[in-house]
């Protein structure tokens, strides 16, 4: 299927790794070209290399208002046009209410939320001219919680409400907006937290065999298919919605 996303532009939020990461390189092999927002300056060139220079990567992290607004300004510089902004950028951080605070809590909404809402907004002037498309990477714990994690799992709450609110508040501009909640992905960060346990290998054996579908985790680049469909004129008539893809983890019996 012709996605017909040649030489469209996608900011990309922590586009270098993991599952922005096979976002990127997924767009790549579509012809589009990724804008590439994420410190991890290896992966970033490696990246850019693959695209053979129609790619950008802006080496730094979403912490303020205005990295967003420069992210924008430099892809338009380098591109003349934005059509589409993936948010992907965000770390479960473990910031609980029983171990936490409110001033940790703050601060782990603004690190994952904050530059969802930033980043749109200032991408948005060049998403009307376009008619572009955006995709706000969520998590199935926004739904199920998790325990531990307050701050991180409001955000991905507020993810998928700004996904319905900016779908309603932009349906004038023909501007889709979509969600995608993952569930179990093995990512570099994901990885990291497993290492975190006594018997690694155990706990991941666990993990895959509560995944009814295949036994087995969702993988970046599966994520990443259903992302670049969303970024394509093939959904056009897709909008608002909160797509899982998750090996049918959040809502079928896990005793399968």
């Amino acid at each position: 299927m012709n996605l017909h996303l040649q030489d469209k532009v996608i900011l990309i939020s922590g586009g270098a790794k993991g599952i922005g990461g096979a976002i990127s390189r997924g767009l790549i092999e579509e012809g589009a070209i990724p804008v590439i927002i994420d410190p991890s300056e290896k992966e970033g060139k490696e990246l850019v290399e693959l695209a053979v220079g129609k790619a950008l990567h802006l080496p730094w992290r979403l912490f303020s208002a205005e990295d967003c607004e420069k992210a924008v300004l430099e892809a338009v510089r380098a591109f003349g046009r934005i059509d589409g902004v993936v948010n992907n950028a965000g770390a479960n951080d473990g910031v609980g209410l029983e171990k936490g605070s409110p001033e940790v809590f703050a601060q782990s909404i603004a690190n994952n939320l904050h530059h969802y809402y930033s980043l749109v907004h200032f991408a948005l002037p060049e998403l009307k001219k376009s008619q572009g498309a955006i995709v706000n990477i969520s998590s199935k714990t926004a739904v199920t919680g998790q325990g531990g994690t307050s701050g991180y799992v409001a955000a991905k709450g507020a993810q998928l409400a700004l996904t319905r609110e900016w779908a309603v508040e932009l349906l004038p501009y023909h501007i889709r907006v979509n969600a995608i909640l993952p569930a179990e992905v093995y990512t570099p960060m994901y990885e990291s937290w497993i290492q975190t346990f006594p018997n690694p290998e155990e706990k991941l054996a666990e993990i895959n065999h509560r995944i009814p579908l295949g036994k087995r985790m969702t993988t970046p680049e599966e994520i990443a298919s259903m992302a670049i469909f969303l970024l394509s004129n093939r959904a056009s008539h897709i909008t608002g919605q909160h797509l899982y893809v998750d090996g049918g983890y959040t809502h079928l019996d896990r005793a399968l």
